[in-house]
């Protein structure tokens, strides 16, 4: 098939015959252009305002813990807890975007952020507070997935690496730059501003969207497996628990605070998430899979999200160790702290288009092996800090590693979505997210567990506290630098362009 564009937003056509069950007929959507920026623009806006939920809370944890009376091991829930119920509600999305109409997904999506913004800012104790925050999570895990269908759906496949650069601003500079907009805010007002200031930012997009989203997909009579609802929650919620615990108890295998044991939850969590994917395995033969794994045959996809896995494991774990090293080692405030991680926030928003053209000109290729490289020197360079080093190296490795994850995140996520058939987006993306929150906590996990172990290993030789923190974040970046390292040999492997049925059957 050709290509033609007359000026007004291409059709997608019904997908044909792929060999993949569940291929049914897209119906065409056909919106004035005006309207489909608009509409992708109050997306984008609404996905980066959820997203900053996620670590908008790190650097309040201090302020809460004295207003609401609570340890430390307490706070850190109101950060883990969002990644869990994220985790959890992701698996559900694909189910959710084939039964129910896109607009209605979306409605529901805002709605629950918006009523989780408002408890939480009106939230007078830890558990309203908390239940503030599942609300916020539940909203959130369903507008992303939602984000990435509708790209995928009303945008060209010549045109989508150019949208994808926006989106992966939403999910790669919001929690970068979180703690950074928390300290500013901080500085003058109270932790409840944090949620107030977002508050008629969501309900203006509830508004717009509301009106702009037209009712894309068609419904099916799809059957829920309870079984696999189930499984999921046990599954990927307990992988996700013990990888927070191992990363809120520094490394140690029992709760030192109260609170699920990390282990526990990490062997239940394995073991449900193996049986899970024994049952979708079944079930996708019959088309009724809660999360169709027929993803994962598709290599470019594989490929891809390993990478990103690795990406989103490094992006979260600086985003928590960066903090740490620079108050208790180098004895900087919060706000200091959160200036310092402003400029690579901000690089990584301003590439990010800028990736998305370079994509659909030449590929991903040529862009994600010079992403691993600079990636990997931020981490080398990262490795050899200690106690004396200067800001200006801090902020320069920052940038340098938020420059390697703008030149990887695009091409990859475009990449592994562009590769499927229309009929295994909603899953495809379903499967992206939820393998993002969990790389994000293994990559918080790894991270703090490197430091404790090392830290304490540093002070039984009898080194000061100050040093021996600091010979621990020096060998989390280690490890994560040899990390890096794997990752550049794997990029060879990515394909220059997706090779999926949506490449190969451009949109008319």
């Amino acid at each position: 098939m050709s290509v033609t564009h007359t000026g007004s937003l291409p059709q997608v056509p019904a997908p044909q015959s792929d060999g993949v069950a569940g291929t049914g007929s897209i119906p065409t959507v056909d919106l004035d252009p005006k309207r489909v920026r608009t509409l992708l623009g109050v997306l984008i806006v609404s996905a980066f305002v959820v997203i900053l939920n996620e670590t908008v809370l790190s650097v309040a944890l201090p302020d809460l813990m004295e207003d609401l009376q609570i340890p430390a091991t307490t706070a850190q829930w109101l950060t883990a807890g969002f990644m869990l119920t994220m985790a959890v509600v992701i698996p559900t999305t694909g189910f959710l975007l084939e039964r129910l109409p896109h607009r209605v997904v979306f409605m529901t999506a805002l709605s629950l952020f918006t009523a989780g913004t408002a408890l939480a800012a009106a939230a007078s104790s830890f558990p309203l507070l908390m239940a503030g925050r599942v609300v916020q999570a539940s909203g959130t895990a369903l507008l992303l997935p939602l984000l990435m269908t509708t790209v995928l759906t009303v945008v060209p496949a010549e045109r989508r690496g150019s949208v994808m650069g926006l989106i992966s601003v939403v999910i790669s500079v919001a929690p970068a730059i979180g703690p950074t907009i928390s300290g500013i805010i901080l500085g003058a007002l109270s932790w409840r501003w944090l949620f107030l200031i977002m508050l008629p930012i969501a309900v203006l997009a509830l508004v717009v969207g509301a009106l702009l989203m037209p009712s894309m997909g068609t419904p099916r009579k799809v059957k829920l497996d309870l079984v696999s609802v189930v499984l999921s929650v046990l599954g990927f919620g307990g992988l996700l628990m013990g990888l927070s615990g191992f990363g809120s108890h520094g490394g140690e295998t029992a709760d030192s605070g109260g609170g699920i044991p990390p282990v526990p939850a990490l062997i239940v969590g394995v073991i449900a998430l193996a049986v899970f994917v024994w049952r979708q395995l079944r079930l996708q033969r019959e088309d009724r899979a809660l999360l169709d794994l027929r993803p994962f045959t598709q290599r470019t996809f594989t490929i891809s999200l390993g990478l990103m896995i690795v990406s989103f494991s490094t992006l979260f774990g600086v985003v928590i160790l960066l903090p740490l090293y620079m108050q208790n080692v180098l004895g900087h405030s919060t706000l200091t702290t959160g200036l310092t991680m402003l400029p690579g926030g901000l690089i990584m928003g301003f590439l990010a288009p800028f990736v998305g053209r370079l994509y659909d000109r030449h590929g991903a290729k040529v862009l994600v092996i010079p992403g691993t490289i600079v990636l990997s020197l931020a981490m080398w360079t990262f490795s050899t800090v200690g106690e004396n080093t200067p800001l200006w190296l801090i902020v320069a490795a920052h940038v340098v590693m938020s420059s390697g994850l703008a030149l990887l995140i695009t091409p990859l996520m475009t990449s592994a979505l562009g590769s499927l058939p229309q009929s295994l987006y909603s899953h495809g993306s379903a499967l992206l997210n939820t393998l993002q929150q969990v790389s994000g906590a293994a990559g918080s996990a790894l991270f703090i567990t490197l430091m404790s172990l090392g830290a304490a290993s540093a002070a039984s030789g009898g080194a000061t506290a100050t040093a021996a923190q600091a010979q621990g974040i020096h060998i989390a970046f280690l490890v994560a630098a040899g990390i890096s390292v794997v990752a550049i040999v794997v990029s060879f492997l990515v394909p220059k362009r997706a090779e999926g049925s949506s490449a190969r059957r451009p949109v008319h």
